[in-house]
């Protein structure tokens, strides 16, 4: 073929291009990677973002792709008279280049919950897509070339609509390298935990408070050991096996594990991995509905961290919650729920702006505690973590100080001032429980107090439901709300007007750029506003 002939320049013009538009593209594909990494690379998950998001990302790239190719033709055409060696035809190229960057300077400079984290395995498959788009790159010019020359090297501006179908499909491709690759990081891990026969192990797992105990936990025994917890949202076995190979020092006496789920098995793989001795369930509740399917298979779920314990384990339940009570009726080895122990009791809650006094009474000692943290669910979260540093033998007044030097985990009730208003950051919260607790907390405060919120996602069949509920709970303590985003609108706006609130003092925003500018304009010296639920990136 005359396109393959050595001198032909077009060839090799053509193999520059290709690598070119292979990286841009890896570039263009920041979402998709995003989140096929936020969905824990499961192609299920990856697939319901794209529909719950109607596609709107897919759209914009073919778009692009169209607009692209319609310059090109354009040009070609003009050209194609005076120009028969087909040079000129690359100007078209320059539409293509330049709607492209504009492209990917718009997804990366948007609002981002979480942002893609650039580990070893995305940096794998970035460099895995920029080989298969020169690939394909390559591959469509050079048959547009052969049969249809009108095109031309135009043919690049169709491969972004490519880009939707080929992250899964390299993801696919790269299985089992990350198979091999992972493999040889749990074994390095597991050998290590071989040897640290001394090592106190718990495990942390519920539908909600999770994150938040494991910084208790953390905080409190580290007021007599030293302590190793996993850090952030290292919570899936991979994850965890980092932190055992990079972060578990020889003289750590404890390691602290936050177990996470999306299907079942997910709490096995990383029990049976760990061993841990000792299994803390926070509350089994709504949250994720949408990935189990059912109630009972997540209680199944969260249960799988205490059938993994030995017959010598001990498991803590949070007596407050019932869907926890339900699985320590289950459970057969030694247990505590706490909230139903007679011997450690919690009394004389008082709530207020600043912190939450409360005391503690153990075997007929009373124990008087103050923390800067908001909200009754802490008090259930800091009496897990009271429980187990009673079982490892720390002093009352070693926990006291513990409790005391308990800080705010970031975004979860999270008080901030901005001049004179006063933020209350609860955006990483998403449960039904976590609501409630965070409009209590909103209510302690004096002065106008907005709620901005898109409301609860991945309840399955029961979101509109609880939406609505949220709705009429919301109405009882703020003066006005910001709906962010459609997804829940319509269900939160039936909630207020059961209950007489006045609409006039609602407002919806399609982004939270949007969301912003409105508060802006009502907010007013003093006020206090409740930043509860921001969407997860894959609904936005």
């Amino acid at each position: 073929m005359e396109f393959f002939a050595p001198d032909n320049a077009h060839l090799y013009i053509a193999i520059v291009l290709s690598v070119i538009n292979g990286l841009m593209l890896c570039f263009a594909s920041y979402k998709f990677f995003q989140m096929i990494q936020i969905v824990g690379y499961k192609i299920k998950g990856y697939y319901l973002w794209v529909r719950d998001t109607k596609a709107k990302y897919v759209s914009r790239l073919l778009m692009l792709g169209l607009l692209s190719a319609a310059c090109v033709l354009v040009t070609n055409a003009l050209f194609w008279e005076y120009e028969p060696k087909g040079y000129y035809s690359y100007l078209g190229l320059v539409f293509y280049f330049y709607f492209t960057i504009v492209f990917i300077i718009n997804i990366y400079s948007a609002p981002k919950k979480i942002p893609l984290k650039q580990t070893a395995r995305m940096t794998r498959l970035n460099i895995a897509m920029g080989i298969v788009m020169a690939g394909v790159s390559f591959g469509l010019m050079s048959v547009s070339m052969e049969w249809i020359p009108l095109l031309r090297y135009g043919v690049l501006c169709l491969t972004p609509i490519l880009i939707p179908l080929l992250v899964p499909l390299v993801h696919i491709l790269m299985i089992p390298i990350e198979a091999a690759i992972t493999k040889k990081y749990l074994m390095s891990a597991k050998n290590k935990l071989k040897k640290r026969g001394d090592l106190i192990k718990i495990g942390i797992t519920g539908s909600f408070g999770k994150t938040s105990t494991k910084y208790m936990l953390n905080t409190i025994l580290s007021q007599k050991y030293n302590v190793c917890m996993s850090p952030h949202s290292f919570n899936t076995t991979k994850g965890i096996s980092k932190v055992v190979n990079d972060f578990l020092k020889p003289e750590n006496e404890i390691l602290i594990t936050e177990m996470g789920a999306c299907n079942r098995g997910d709490i096995k793989a990383i029990a049976n991995f760990i061993n841990p001795k000792y299994g803390i369930i926070t509350s089994v509740g709504t949250q994720h509905l949408y990935s189990f399917g059912s109630v009972e298979n997540l209680k199944n779920t969260k249960y799988e961290l205490i059938e993994a314990l030995p017959s010598d384990g001990i498991a803590i339940f949070n007596g407050f919650n019932t869907g926890a009570m339900e699985l320590y009726e289950r459970c057969s080895i030694e247990k505590y729920a706490v909230g139903k122990d007679k011997d450690l009791t919690v009394g004389d809650i008082k709530v207020g702006k600043d912190g939450t006094q409360f005391m503690i009474k153990y075997n007929k000692k009373s124990m008087k505690c103050e923390t800067q943290l908001l909200g009754k669910h802490n008090i259930e979260n800091i009496m897990l973590c009271v429980r187990m540093a009673l079982l490892l033998g720390l002093e009352t007044q070693q926990i006291k100080e513990g409790i005391a030097a308990l800080k705010p985990v970031p975004h979860r009730l999270e008080v901030k001032n901005e001049g004179n208003v006063t933020i209350l950051d609860d955006s990483y919260n998403a449960s039904v429980e976590g609501c409630v607790v965070a409009l209590e907390v909103l209510s302690k405060f004096e002065g106008k107090k907005i709620v901005v919120t898109p409301g609860l996602v991945e309840l399955g069949s029961l979101e509109k439901e609880e939406n609505e509920k949220f709705g009429e709970k919301i109405a009882k303590v703020a003066d006005s709300v910001i709906v962010v985003n459609k997804v829940n609108l319509e269900s939160i706006k039936q909630g207020l007007m059961n209950v007489g609130f006045n609409m006039e003092q609602v407002y919806d925003a399609e982004t939270l750029e949007k969301a912003k500018q409105l508060l802006s304009g009502i907010v007013v010296e003093g006020a206090v506003v409740l930043l509860e639920n921001d969407l997860p990136d894959n609904y936005l």
